[in-house]
């Protein structure tokens, strides 16, 4: 008796373990349609390795993928609820589950260039809802369709292999797929170790494509983007980074922006090359007669030099290059040139001392000038009698009492004025690489808002967005001409990304990720200034080239149709 129960154990076992072999067959087909998505997203490879890796690592690694979910979830509870139809249901709602978030999967990572993961799901719900809200049908709505479609399907496909087992294991033909499939992952594998000792782009730069493969390397994602140069895509170094195409030409200011009236108002920008103290922001918020926003998570993160084009074009700096070539003129100053307003930079340095202005700055604006004390301006008549317009003050190598003193004159000024004007105060740029890590404090004083601290993450980038919206009111959109937000609607999972002399700078809230020139990561704390890890954080290495992208593909000049 108890043989015969044993028996019929053990038969009942291996039939259940027959038809999960099946049933995971019928699913890497499913799993195999399905990662097209991530194969279209990437685009077929130019060369012929890069095409017979692709259609092999396709075939065995989704197999494979398959087959470890059969292994780590259908098998354990077949040997321990060996059950026929408790089996079959829960494979087929195992498998619907899977397979549904492998379409959202593919979904993310043709929108994104990234996989699901918890460090950028905010993005991804983002992008969901930003897809769904104008449909007809509801985010909700469409993942139950889809997975109450792929439901459908493993029903039937367990109900087919459980009638149909005898037969099935009797053909030939799904025995040659399985051998195909095996080769396909010796024959994948063998290409990417041969490719990663040769450097072959083609190859390595799929090492991200399917969900769960081989780790990337921040290299190959910044050739894939175009920060770095395929042909030099071994003997690169220590050069900076720069574009592998041309940027676009720069956009001129639209009619509806010319029309404008021009404000009666002044723009101040009050810039030190030190870093500010809160407590000397503190101060001039209280001598103020209209109290600013405090800027809390303020970040300049380029050298002295660099930052003038990211303050004044409010782009990163990998574009400062193709700006010159171009000789253009950011958007701001063409606004200010078309309401007929003045323009003035105004450099407080010592005798002889080098400012390290850039060249290109002075053709910007209509007056330069250089002092060695702030003498000249400690009077209300000098600095209201500026005319309307954008007026900078640069102190370069001067002490805080020379730079504290100015200040406070300008806003003791502002007391007899009417109309008060609007004022900006921070640092600009970073004497040593160890304060571009920081947030730097910054005080911006605008008469028509209300006065809060702003906790969000701002940049320089931001002063030209804020001021074409506030100022002028222009409201043409930001990423027609900059990276920067209006500093008064900043979200909170607001990211930042720069490229400086030694790498490309990625921010998001108190995370810094840092990638040098060979592809090293770094990931900082950007308030306790300390090295967190060296983990390659790819999704959001990803979305900050998207982001210093985002210009170039704003800006793309369009094909024309010949008829």
């Amino acid at each position: 008796m108890v043989t015969t129960e044993n028996s019929s154990y053990s038969k009942k076992l291996l039939h259940l373990i027959s038809w999960g072999h099946w049933f995971t067959f019928f699913n890497i087909g499913a799993a195999l349609l399905i990662a097209i998505i991530f194969l279209d997203a990437e685009g077929i490879p130019e060369q012929l390795i890069g095409k017979i890796y692709m259609l092999t690592n396709w075939l065995s690694h989704m197999a494979f993928l398959t087959f470890i979910t059969f292994v780590l979830t259908v098998f354990p509870l077949t040997l321990l609820f060996p059950k026929t139809q408790f089996i079959r249901g829960a494979a087929s709602f195992i498998f619907s589950f899977v397979l549904c978030l492998l379409v959202v999967d593919g979904f993310t990572f043709a929108e994104l260039g990234y996989h699901i993961n918890t460090d950028s799901s905010s993005q991804i719900f983002a992008l969901l809802k930003e897809k769904f809200q104008s449909g007809t049908v509801s985010l909700t709505t469409f993942n139950w369709i889809i997975f109450i479609a792929i439901l459908l399907f493993q029903l039937v496909m367990s109900n087919y292999c459980w009638r149909h087992l005898k037969e099935l294991q009797q053909r030939k033909a799904p025995k040659y797929i399985v051998a195909a499939l095996v080769s396909s992952f010796f024959i994948s594998h063998l290409i990417h170790v041969w490719a990663d000792a040769k450097l072959e782009y083609s190859v390595l730069r799929q090492d991200t494509v399917l969900p769960f493969s081989y780790p990337s390397t921040a290299k190959t994602l910044l050739t894939k983007y175009g920060l770095f140069d395929r042909a030099d895509y071994e003997q690169r170094k220590n050069n900076p980074f720069s574009f592998t195409n041309k940027a676009p030409a720069y956009p001129e200011l639209t009619q509806e922006c010319k029309a404008l009236t021009g404000p009666q108002s002044s723009t101040f920008l009050v810039l030190n090359d030190k870093v500010l103290t809160e407590k000397q922001l503190k101060q001039f918020n209280q001598s103020s007669g209209i109290k600013g926003s405090n800027l809390v998570n303020y970040i300049d993160n380029a050298n002295s030099h660099d930052a003038w084009f990211n303050l004044l074009y409010g782009l990163p700096t990998i574009y400062q290059e193709d700006m010159k070539d171009q000789q253009s003129v950011p958007i701001l100053l063409q606004q200010i040139k078309a309401a007929k307003l003045d323009t003035s930079i105004n450099v407080f340095a010592n005798e002889g001392q080098n400012t390290s202005l850039p060249l290109w700055l002075s053709k910007l604006f209509n007056h330069q000038s250089q002092y060695e004390d702030i003498s000249s301006f400690l009077f209300a008549d000098k600095l209201n009698g500026l005319n309307a317009g954008l007026h900078v003050f640069y102190f370069s190598g001067q002490t805080d009492y020379q730079y504290e003193l100015f200040v406070n004159a300008l806003l003791l000024a502002q007391q007899q004025k009417e109309l008060k004007d609007i004022i900006w105060l921070s640092s600009l740029g970073n004497v040593t690489d160890k304060t571009s890590l920081t947030p730097k404090p910054a005080l911006f004083i605008f008469p028509e808002q209300q006065s809060r601290p702003i906790t969000e993450l701002t940049s320089v980038m931001d002063v030209q967005t804020t001021l074409m919206r506030n100022w002028f009111g222009c409201r043409l959109d930001y990423k027609r001409y900059s990276n920067g937000h209006n500093i008064y609607r900043v979200r909170d999972d607001r990211l930042f990304a720069n490229t400086t002399e030694n790498g490309l700078m990625v921010i998001k809230k108190d995370k810094n990720l840092f990638v040098d020139q060979q592809g090293n990561f770094e990931t900082y704390s950007t308030q306790l200034d300390t090295l967190i890890s060296e983990d390659s954080d790819f999704p959001m290495l990803i979305d900050g080239v998207k982001l210093i992208n985002s210009f170039s593909l704003k800006n793309k000049p369009t094909e024309k149709i010949n008829n």
